[in-house]
């Protein structure tokens, strides 16, 4: 089975709610417009920290700082295996989000997420998120 190994930004804004993405059309209807915390692969030779703040850079056009450890998730999709180290992290400058990949964003406190159609590798933070 594939192994891949992402980086997902738990972003916090000034009254601490969290940035979540919906992911785009897929054939995989197990992703397919799910909820997902933001974030990518880390290429050869990245700390996950430099993975994470080149990511976002380039996924929402935003630079991020504070990151802090939160949790690793290790899940298995039909046909690939995802391990998934989720950092918290606030933006460090008055850009506001761009969505580049995804079909739309929100903001929502800890208590709301569950409001959304989370990609299954993402539910653990969540749950970590709300208790």
């Amino acid at each position: 089975m594939k192994e891949i190994v992402v980086v997902a930004g738990i972003i916090l804004d000034k009254d601490d709610k969290i940035l979540c993405v919906q992911r785009g059309e897929s054939p995989k209807p197990y992703i397919s417009k799910k909820w997902e915390f933001p974030g990518g692969k880390i290429e050869a030779g990245e700390s996950r920290e430099e993975a994470l703040v080149r990511e976002l850079q380039e996924e929402l056009k935003i630079t991020v700082g504070s990151l802090e450890y939160l949790t690793t998730v290790d899940h298995k999709y039909p046909d690939f295996r995802l391990i998934m180290h989720g950092y918290t992290c606030r933006i460090v400058d008055s850009s506001s989000p761009e969505l580049t990949e995804h079909l739309d964003s929100c903001w929502l406190f800890s208590n709301e997420l569950k409001e959304l159609d989370w990609a299954a590798a993402d539910i653990p933070i969540v749950d970590l998120l709300v208790n």
